[in-house]
């Protein structure tokens, strides 16, 4: 059974390092859509016991008033990834990002391990999705194979910065080496009917950069972004957010073709454009991002 949460908004993820007890207490007063609980990275070698021991317990006990809890756990490379797993399952994490996937069999180890805990620890199945962060030139070109490797995944991530390494170059803060990346990784989510999201923005004094890096990125076609710093979450939502005139036309386009399926008609006019079905999924995400953001009041 497909997870109803599979397609829920996710316009920001935060960063929060799992080995910090008071980072991880409290970050739903940010309002974040969805926070990424990290256990990787961020997380010393010495402090991975009692980064997963404040992870289950902020899991089990902490309210997080709806916003979606992701588990960054370390790579499977690793000897501490099947561990990390269990205490994600077992604590009741909605998510588990997979770092440096290179191709569809990692994900299908990860749907596997998942699986088994699930019935381990009573958990029901399919209740703990997963998603897929694409690091190395291989990640990249094999997107499309990633994305189709399981019915869990529900989106692939960029991370830019381990990317830029394996092409041999670095981050310019202008966005051309990641260019050829963010155009895959979007036409391949998009084929594969999942989501896309973009790597974190680090330089946080350079608030004109982050400002137009988020607009360039929903342009493409990003579902939302990567944060590591909450007053980047204003500015994604913000920009994340329709205007009335993209409203009101969404509104038409949904009430339209709600009309016109019961008559049999695929073709018409709205405002003076050619309509179709095709166009019904993008209105509705229009309408359910204004109502994330508190614009529409609607029930379409």
């Amino acid at each position: 059974m497909t997870n109803p949460n599979k397609k829920r908004l996710r316009r920001s993820m935060m960063f929060l390092n799992c080995q910090k007890p008071g980072l991880i207490k409290d970050p739903y007063i940010y309002k974040p859509d969805s926070i990424m609980l990290d256990l990787e990275d961020a997380v010393a070698e010495g402090e991975k016991d009692a980064a997963r021991y404040s992870l289950y317990h902020a899991l089990q006990e902490i309210d997080y008033h709806g916003v979606e809890r992701i588990v960054r756990i370390n790579g499977l490379d690793t000897p501490y990834w099947r561990e990390d797993v269990r205490v994600c399952v077992a604590g009741g994490a909605d998510g588990i990002r997979i770092p440096k996937v290179e191709s569809a069999n990692d994900v299908k180890k990860m749907e596997a391990a998942i699986e088994e805990d699930e019935k381990a620890f009573g958990k029901e199945s399919g209740s703990v999705l997963i998603m897929a962060a694409l690091e190395s030139a291989m990640g990249v070109m094999k997107a499309l194979d990633i994305c189709e490797a399981s019915d869990r995944l529900f989106g692939i991530a960029l991370s830019g910065g381990d990317y830029t390494k394996d092409l041999q170059t670095s981050l310019t803060g202008g966005g051309v080496e990641l260019a050829g990346a963010r155009q895959h990784m979007i036409i391949a989510a998009r084929a594969a009917k999942v989501q896309c999201f973009d790597t974190v923005f680090t330089n946080l004094d350079d608030e004109e950069g982050f400002r137009a890096e988020v607009e360039m990125i929903k342009a493409m076609g990003f579902d939302g972004k990567s944060l590591v710093n909450p007053r980047q979450i204003s500015v994604v939502h913000e920009i994340y957010t329709p205007s009335e005139k993209e409203i009101i036309f969404a509104e038409k386009i949904v009430k339209e073709i709600d009309d016109k399926k019961s008559q049999g008609i695929g073709v018409f006019t709205v405002d003076g454009k050619m309509i179709d079905i095709a166009f019904y999924d993008g209105a509705k995400r229009v309408l359910n991002l204004a109502k994330a953001s508190g614009v529409y009041k609607g029930d379409l």
